[in-house]
């Protein structure tokens, strides 16, 4: 996507990509990319960037300094439902704690009855401890974890679109520029540099 707006501004002149910028989802070339097109904040973000390279109001450096505001503002966002759920499940085991002495209690109470009984009560306190320990680390933890990748991959993503337009804003061509970006993401996301190539040589 980055690839063909580039390319398009350095051909035509950057105000040929002032309609792509004002209406991304009319834009053909956002269009097809519908997966990018569908993330709001991608689409912001690349938007309003382009706009301002677009005004010429800007000098890279200050771009730069507004990206990384704005994406340590979006990290701080994200952030906020991985601790909130990382504080719940530093407080589940402590409920199944207070559970299974309230049960153990009520078994005090019972002293009297048959061993059966009382076995009976003793595993049913034990039960609030356990559902606790199952909460917070089977079920809390490994969702705040996966949150938390999430919100890595959002903000590497955020990244690549910042260094690809700050390339092309020091003057690179588009290939260069988005060589630059590719060099940003996760191993993981990364395409190889033939597969990248490959990409680019379809669309010219």
């Amino acid at each position: 996507m980055l690839y063909e707006i580039l390319q398009k501004a350095r051909k035509e002149g950057l105000m040929a990509i002032e309609k792509d910028v004002e209406s991304p989802h009319d834009s053909p070339i956002f269009s097809k990319f519908p997966v990018v097109g569908h993330d709001h904040h991608v689409i912001e973000f690349t938007t309003d960037y382009l706009r301002m390279m677009v005004s010429g109001n800007l000098n890279a450096h200050e771009i730069e300094a507004l990206m990384d505001s704005e994406i340590d503002t979006h990290h701080a966002e994200a952030h906020a439902p991985v601790a909130a759920l990382a504080r719940l499940a530093g407080a589940l085991p402590a409920f199944g704690i207070v559970a299974a002495v309230l049960g153990v209690v009520n078994t005090m109470g019972s002293v009297g009855q048959p061993p059966a009984v009382l076995g009976g009560m003793i595993g049913s306190a034990l039960v609030g401890t356990f559902l606790g320990i199952l909460l917070a680390y089977g079920v809390m933890e490994p969702l705040g974890g996966l949150l938390e990748q999430k919100m890595e991959d959002a903000a590497k993503e955020l990244q690549c679109i910042k260094t690809t337009l700050l390339a092309s804003m020091q003057g690179y061509n588009p290939t260069t520029a988005i060589e630059f970006g590719r060099k940003v993401l996760f191993s993981t996301d990364r395409p190889s540099f033939s597969e990248l190539e490959s990409h680019v040589r379809g669309k010219k």
